[in-house]
């Protein structure tokens, strides 16, 4: 697991990201909240792209490792590289979770969980919340 060795790429003051994400979107990114399970925007979608961070625009996970965890939240099994997301230990809501978070930007994108026996090349679930992702779909062939 990599940890956050160079400071973030992109820099905003607290109401320069308030005013460039809608409340939703700031209170996940930058509060590192959740969005209610089955809710998002990306949670079942199979639609082939790249997933960048809504907040900086950084390219952070491909339909490729994206898979159907029935979580209710997008789940991939990798991100595209590796340093395009960060680590940080969670110990909120009497939990010990790895929090991920996007690099370039340091906002937050969800969680990290390891073991659950999922059928996928690293036994990982990154669980990432929708609002914080947009979805660049693949050109057409």
């Amino acid at each position: 697991m990599n940890s956050f060795e160079n400071s973030p790429t992109v820099t905003k003051s607290d109401s320069q990201w308030r005013e460039e994400l809608s409340p939703a979107e700031y209170k996940v990114l930058r509060k590192a909240g959740t969005e209610r399970p089955f809710t998002g925007e990306y949670w079942d979608s199979m639609q082939e792209g790249v997933y960048e961070c809504r907040a900086c625009g950084a390219e952070l996970f491909t339909s490729k490792e994206k898979f159907s965890s029935h979580c209710g939240w997008p789940s991939f099994f990798a991100p595209l590289a590796e340093g395009t997301v960060r680590y940080l230990h969670d110990k909120t809501l009497g939990m010990e979770r790895i929090e991920v978070r996007c690099t370039a930007c340091d906002s937050h994108l969800g969680h990290l969980f390891k073991g659950e026996g999922y059928d996928t090349p690293t036994d990982e679930r990154f669980c990432i919340n929708s609002i914080c992702l947009t979805l660049r779909p693949a050109d057409p062939a």
